[in-house]
């Protein structure tokens, strides 16, 4: 073991947070998750980044080689000597150390994690080849992991492209052979959400219990269109059965700060799972609007529900009279059913690559502690090394 402060630099960024500029071609890494844009550089290395500071504690962690900029609470790590220490083994080794970080962060409204805390690690370093190849191992299964993220991306990309053609554009199945009335194919009509849904009903205060088996979903849940039930929380409460959530429910945001107006569609066939107060329902009658097809086209309208917020400062809301008065438009039911056909089969994929990467994630996790500590030897392994271990501007 050897203290960092013997074995590492730490330097920051030199910026204000809101420095990213929209569209810059270099990465700039602050306090956040998400990296931004910038178009200066200040540093051109190979480093691992971490978060100096977090309202939550959750210190976001991440390795880059190339040409980047950093905000002035966001720590650059190096090693003081190059030939000793691998920069993505370093990368890893602090990866579990996250959760310490944030029991030993320092502030009330906001965490800090100071530079006396990170010098005071204690650092295992094998020799360089095992770092290397435990460095391998873990990278794979990144590599992995977002390979399978951009082919779910490329999905999400296929299902909006072909509503909007089908939909928006009204290059539709047949569209040669169709009539219009006022605009629209000969047949469809416009209803309000309220005459086409069964539910429309946002969800329980539920009683929270980290014992409990059940799941509730709230708002940090639903991002980028998506449901993060990593970011659930557990809780034991009667709930009524309309308000456990469905395969092919839209999921609304509809109150706080930052998040409202999110839509995320339900892609799975959940299990007894519930959303709480601050989440809208918005289920489909099946009789007078094809589920999947309803699902989407409230999906699509999230940019309209950002602008929808009513309530007094430090309350917006979306409330249920707003969302049921919108007016959707309904196809002729052969089309919707196409169409979620369609549909169906993208949610299956992209199920089946989330599977594949919820897997792969725990494996990693599990292997990760045993490489670090050598519980598990790499010394006889022959590893070959990923194509992105030598590649200019790699991330993690």
């Amino acid at each position: 073991m050897i203290k960092a402060k013997n074995l590492l630099t730490f330097k920051t960024g030199k910026l204000d947070s809101n420095a990213a500029q929209e569209g810059g071609i270099y990465p700039f890494f602050t306090c956040s998750q998400e990296t931004y844009q910038i178009n200066s550089f200040a540093f051109d290395t190979e480093c691992v980044l971490l978060a100096g500071n977090n309202a939550t504690g959750v210190f976001p962690l991440k390795y880059y080689k190339g040409k980047f900029n950093a905000y002035q609470r966001t720590y650059i790590i190096e090693p003081k000597n190059g030939d000793s220490l691998d920069i993505r083994y370093l990368y890893y080794y602090f990866r579990p150390l996250l959760t310490a970080f944030q029991q030993q962060a320092t502030g009330a409204t906001t965490k800090f994690l100071t530079l006396k805390i990170l010098n005071n690690l204690d650092v295992m370093v094998p020799q360089l080849e095992s770092q290397k190849k435990i460095a391998a191992i873990l990278s794979t299964y990144d590599d992995l992991i977002e390979n399978n993220k951009r082919r779910i991306t490329i999905l999400e990309n296929m299902a909006e492209e072909i509503y909007r053609e089908w939909f928006v554009r009204f290059r539709f199945p047949g569209y040669q052979d169709a009539e219009f009335e006022k605009g629209i194919p000969k047949g469809w009509n416009y209803e309000k959400l309220e005459d086409v849904c069964v539910v429309i009903k946002r969800g329980v205060s539920p009683k929270y219990s980290d014992e409990a088996g059940r799941l509730v979903i709230n708002q940090k849940c639903i991002r980028d269109g998506r449901i993060d039930l990593s970011k659930a929380r557990r809780h034991d409460s009667k709930v009524p059965e309309e308000k456990y959530i469905q395969y092919a429910d839209a999921l609304i945001n509809s109150t706080g700060v930052g998040t409202l107006g999110r839509v995320s569609i339900v892609e799975f066939h959940p299990m007894k799972i519930t959303i709480d107060s601050h989440v809208t329902i918005c289920r489909a009658d099946e009789k007078k609007i094809a589920p999947i097809y309803l699902a989407t086209t409230v999906s699509n309208l999230q940019s309209y529900f950002e602008f929808m917020a009513s309530g007094s400062t430090g309350q917006v809301e979306l409330n249920r009279s707003l969302i049921a008065g919108i007016k959707v438009l309904v196809p002729k039911r052969e089309l919707m059913i196409e169409f979620s056909s369609e549909i169906n089969a993208i949610f299956e994929q992209k199920q089946t690559l989330q599977k594949i990467n919820d897997n792969l994630a725990k494996t990693k996790e599990e292997l990760l502690p045993r490489l670090i500590s050598g519980k598990l030897s790499v010394e006889n392994l022959d590893i070959q090394f990923p194509p992105n271990m030598q590649e200019e501007g790699a991330a993690l």
